[in-house]
């Protein structure tokens, strides 16, 4: 599946040559705005892999839109385009968590690079969200099961040993999560 971009910029021959670049290089360019209000509107409708964002722009500017963008979890990234280099927005830009910055004028040779280095580390971003999800509900799952050790532990004086093989036995008779058979022991005694 072709990565999906939004492009927000104020000047139309920009935003028209951006989109130009972009769908020749085989991206998907699915919405185009003059100003970070309409960037964020097409970003609720299209949810793209990346939006190139422009710095200043009419009605909301590019690092308050891409604010919002980051907080609702609008795109995937974000690749701020500015003719403006100064330190202030790059710190801002930065703060906010973009995933590049790109100094005007644009070129297809500083731009398909860019583009493609910040899609690459959002993917790798994504997985390793995934992975801390994982392991924190695994952990948490470990902790049930400990818990629900205790009480069988205290209830029926089984050992440890004999709480975690009563568990798993449960589990395996009834082809259940031993998470879940735990969290049914601790819920049963509340």
């Amino acid at each position: 599946m072709r990565p999906r971009i939004v492009i927000a910029e104020d000047e139309s021959i920009t935003r028209m040559d951006l989109a130009e670049i972009l769908t020749e290089a085989g991206y998907q360019v699915v919405g185009q705005a003059a100003d970070g209000f309409d960037a964020i509107e097409i970003c609720k409708r299209q949810k793209p892999d990346l939006v190139i964002m422009d710095v200043k722009m009419p009605v909301m500017d590019g690092l308050q839109a891409t604010e919002n963008i980051m907080e609702e979890n609008l795109a995937g990234c974000v690749l701020m385009l500015t003719a403006y280099n100064d330190g202030e927005f790059v710190n801002r830009a930065n703060d906010l968590g973009v995933m590049g910055y790109l100094v005007k004028p644009i070129e297809e040779k500083t731009l398909l690079p860019a583009v493609k280095i910040a899609l690459r580390r959002n993917q790798e971003m994504h997985q390793y969200k995934s992975k801390v999800i994982e392991v924190e509900k695994k952990l948490e799952e470990r902790k049930c099961i400990e818990r629900a050790k205790g009480i069988l532990m205290k209830k029926d004086g089984f050992s440890e040993e004999e709480a975690y093989a009563y568990l798993r036995n449960i589990s395996m008779k009834k082809r259940c999560n031993m998470g879940k058979i735990a969290d049914m022991i601790i819920r049963s005694t509340i």
